[in-house]
């Protein structure tokens, strides 16, 4: 929590930008809601991840509360960087106020401008801002000028518009208020399992001077490889992807039974809740266990329940 790291020391902050220019493909863990949270980042860290963000965090709330504050971001002084903490929010001053709160902790925020959630819509936060250039432009504006650490990135995550033009507009008059990178996720508000566009992406790199980083259905390693051959975006965030396997991005075709074992031994060390616990076993397994496994392990009620079925069935 955010009061026991300021009683230990500084964490190791780093420079997301030297990511980008390192010349590989960054790998990078999406916001997930209730997922991409510390032990799961420090499971993927161990499989070659590059970067991870926190869940969407809502930065009122955030500002707020030191309930939700304790309750919604969790990090580490040492492993758990480089780190983005996400953000929904529609008032420029609020987004300064949280990423002032997280500045010393975590090495740069994202604005989501992408989540299609019907509440997030309807209360003027995620994808609704790609149709308000001028409020994303003056919240970036904001945090650049009140945050003094010249590291610390201020990047955001799009979805596209039905006229791209539009999305191009968008995307350069973040950069040129100084937003580090964009996320594109390559499909509109409306469309969910659709084929993303990654033409679409392309044509939004062509278009920018700054990293650009493809998100949608990326599967495995071949996917990420073949989504920056076509799209030429420097980075690749996934999200089901690393969710099914989180050794995804080290190359592996399913989840190893290492990584399992990893995760059992990350999540008691961190005091995972066992919903959560079991939720990410149940998709890291997805590709391993057979139907009739699967009906018996995704109804296992208890933590020592599941290590007694994954000692017994696979000797972890």
């Amino acid at each position: 929590m955010i009061g026991d790291i300021i009683e230990t020391q500084q964490c190791q902050l780093k420079d997301p930008m030297d990511l980008f220019h390192s010349g590989q493909v960054v790998k990078i863990c999406a916001p997930m809601v209730r997922y991409s949270k510390l032990a799961f980042r420090t499971l993927v860290r161990k499989y070659s991840c590059d970067l991870c963000y926190t869940p969407m965090i809502v930065a009122a709330d955030f500002v707020r509360s030191a309930q939700a504050r304790d309750s919604e971001f969790t990090t580490n002084k040492v492993g758990d960087h480089p780190l983005i903490v996400q953000f929904a929010a529609k008032e420029a001053q609020v987004l300064c106020d949280a990423a002032r709160i997280v500045c010393p902790f975590a090495d740069g925020i994202d604005l989501n401008c992408g989540c299609p959630q019907r509440w997030a819509m309807a209360e003027g936060y995620g994808a609704c801002l790609i149709n308000k250039p001028e409020l994303v432009r003056d919240m970036v504006r904001h945090v650049r000028n009140q945050i003094d650490n010249p590291k610390f990135s201020v990047s955001i995550k799009i979805r596209i518009h039905e006229d791209l033009k539009r999305t191009v507009d968008l995307c350069q008059k973040a950069e040129a208020t100084g937003v580090s990178w964009i996320t594109v996720h390559g499909r509109s508000v409306e469309e969910r399992h659709q084929p993303v566009h990654y033409d679409a992406i392309k044509i939004i790199k062509q278009s920018m001077s700054i990293p650009i980083v493809a998100n949608g259905d990326i599967k495995t390693l071949k996917d990420a490889e073949n989504v920056h051959q076509l799209t030429g975006a420097e980075g690749i965030m996934v999200a089901r992807g690393l969710l099914a396997n989180p050794a995804m991005f080290a190359g592996y075709e399913e989840t190893p039974l290492k990584c399992i074992q990893d995760w059992v031994d990350i999540a008691l060390e961190h005091g995972t809740p066992f919903t959560c616990f079991h939720h990410h076993l149940m998709y890291m397994m997805e590709r391993i266990t057979s139907k009739q496994e699967k009906k018996v392990f995704n109804v296992l009620s208890s933590t020592s329940a599941v290590l007694d079925y994954l000692n017994y069935h696979y000797d972890v």
